[in-house]
């Protein structure tokens, strides 16, 4: 089992320990650095290794803040998701893991934060002690450096009885270190899985103090806090002699001359904050084009269906979009999965009530027993997008097994639509063969919608000899002793008493084991791609099954998971 899930997360294997690798080189690299540059010798004195701590966690923090920004440029992801010579199989299969990334390094900017921050505190205590009667020698030497005309300091703190709390809150590095923890604790706080599911608007809204970050960051070392000795002065003052001769400084080694290294933070973040800035003038952008609301239905189980319509709207299956609505949020873009096809002339999307502002845009738009309004009455919206997801891929396998749990089925409506038209164009060839599709819901009521495409879709791959093509399975999780009688009564129906269609729902869980058996047994010799849209617990089983079941021989069957994340 473990063979089998390194022979499918190869790539992903490699890129955790490339970016880790990037991680220790840089940390050891500026770690000795800093440890042996003669220009920092003095600083060492009174510093210690703390110094060469603080610097390189500072340079690993920077490295990372680099990379935060690009797995969440959905714009540079799609585009790289349309070069399909470059990104191709599992290449493609790394830019659906964005997010997983971007966590992975968020983790990195954390760890390095920590470590950077308890190695300054050390370092403040070193400077307030190297003031204090008990220092004597070289120690104290360098720190009264700067009292007298022509002296430049070494050490920021210029008398014991300093606050040091206090003098650090005066200077650009201590305030802006402030903020960029404060940010930082605010940000990392909020994206827990909790506060996402108890209120996605709090992470919303937190997550955006990441402007303070950066902006926090550029500045930081402006402070020039940490001084090392000019490399004029190490041409005049020979650390190697006068080190250790002390009194001699004002005879044959004049005193020594320090300054505070350039800022280079902002170097390391420039280009990913321009990046990310045009990302958002593209979504202004967007913002100003018109959205023409065709058509609003309300479904059961609190289900809103919106058609729009936009100027040079261009889809693929499975791709997703984000819906602002002004009058509720001017801020908030929220993701939502395309249920239309690329051959319809309308793109839209079904949106459940889970939230405060879903369960506001239900109530803007007529939903949830309300009268729907008419189309001049309705809100403004305004789109962005689409973007490419792992759905995506789903033609890109000779056998695909899509599984929805709940509203997780949004994403398959438009590939079953996109399938549905390209039966009707009986030239139509593709690489997709064979698509097993699962969906697992509670709610007998939330079949209504979906089953009406799985009832054309059935009726027309019939008509075209395909009927082979897709081998769909419905699962009732919810039910209670009326429905019961009522499906028991009608069994023998030739069609499903709760969906309409000839296969038969069926009343409780899937057993994964027996399902993944039999694919890989009806195609000993493919690639498959699971796709999945649902809850976490469920996502972890599949993942665990595709581990199971793919074999450890090239030539056998292989399971590769796609999770649908936005």
């Amino acid at each position: 089992m473990m063979g089998c899930w390194i022979l499918n997360e190869s790539l992903s294997i490699i890129l955790v320990l490339s970016w880790l690798g990037v991680n220790l080189y840089l940390f050891i690299d500026t770690f000795y650095w800093y440890e042996e540059e003669e220009s920092f010798l003095y600083t060492r004195v009174i510093l210690g290794s703390t110094l060469a701590w603080a610097r390189a966690s500072a340079v690993c923090l920077n490295f990372n803040c680099m990379l935060i920004l690009f797995p969440v440029s959905r714009n540079l992801i799609s585009f790289m998701r349309g070069a399909s010579t470059c990104f191709r199989g599992p290449w493609r299969r790394q830019l659906d893991k964005n997010l997983k990334f971007h966590k992975l390094v968020a983790y990195g900017i954390v760890i390095n934060a920590t470590i950077h921050i308890v190695a300054h505190l050390f370092n403040l205590e070193h400077y307030h002690w190297s003031q204090s009667p008990e220092a004597e020698g070289l120690v104290a030497a360098l720190s009264k450096l700067g009292d007298t005309p022509n002296e430049t300091y070494l050490n920021p703190i210029r008398t014991f009885h300093t606050n040091t709390i206090t003098e650090l809150l005066t200077t650009i590095a201590g305030i802006t270190g402030l903020l960029i923890s404060l940010a930082l604790i605010l940000i990392m706080t909020s994206s827990t899985e909790f506060i996402r599911q108890v209120s996605y608007e709090l992470f919303w809204y937190t997550h955006h103090v990441f402007i303070i970050f950066f902006i926090g960051l550029a500045i930081h070392g402006a402070g020039r806090i940490v001084r090392g000795q000019t490399p004029e002065s190490l041409l005049l003052h020979n650390i190697s002699f006068c080190r250790d001769h002390l009194e001699e400084w004002q005879a044959r080694c004049p005193a020594p001359q320090f300054s505070g290294k350039e800022p280079s933070a902002w170097k390391w973040v420039l280009g990913p904050v321009v990046l990310y800035a045009c990302e958002r003038i593209i979504r202004f952008w967007r913002f100003q084009q018109e959205v023409i609301i065709t058509k609003v239905v309300s479904h059961p189980s609190g289900v809103l269906e919106l058609c729009m319509k936009k100027r040079d709207f261009k889809m693929a299956p499975g791709q997703y979009v984000l819906i602002q609505c002004p009058s509720i949020s001017t801020l908030e873009w929220h993701p939502f999965t395309l249920t239309s096809a690329p051959q319809e002339d309308f793109f839209s999307v079904h949106i459940r009530a889970a939230g405060d502002w879903t369960e506001a845009l239900c109530k803007a738009f007529g939903a949830e027993g309300q009268p729907l309004k008419e189309p001049w009455n309705l809100p403004r919206l305004a789109v962005d997008g689409p973007f490419g997801a792992a759905l995506t891929d789903v033609f890109h396998y000779p056998v695909s097994m899509c599984i929805a749990a709940g509203i997780g089925v949004t994403p398959f409506a438009a590939l079953l639509k996109s399938i549905w038209y390209q039966c009707c164009e009986a030239q139509t060839q593709c690489k997709l063969n064979k698509v097993y599709f699962y969906w697992i819901c509670r709610d007998p009521g939330a079949f209504e919608w979906f089953a009406d495409l799985l009832l054309s879709l059935e009726t027309k791959m019939s008509e075209q000899g395909k009927a082979h093509f897709l081998s769909y399975h419905i699962f009732l999780t919810g039910w209670d002793e009326n429905q019961a009688f009522h499906i028991a009564l009608h069994w023998d129906e030739n069609a499903d008493v709760i969906t309409g269609l000839r296969q038969k729902t069926f009343y409780g869980r899937p057993n994964w084991n027996h399902e993944f058996q039999q694919v890989a047994f009806s195609h000993p010799s493919s690639n498959i791609g699971v796709f999945f849209c649902g809850p976490k617990a469920l996502s972890k089983i599949l993942q665990r099954m595709c581990r199971l079941y793919s074999s450890a021989d090239p030539r056998g069957v292989h399971f590769y998971y796609n999770r649908e994340s936005f």
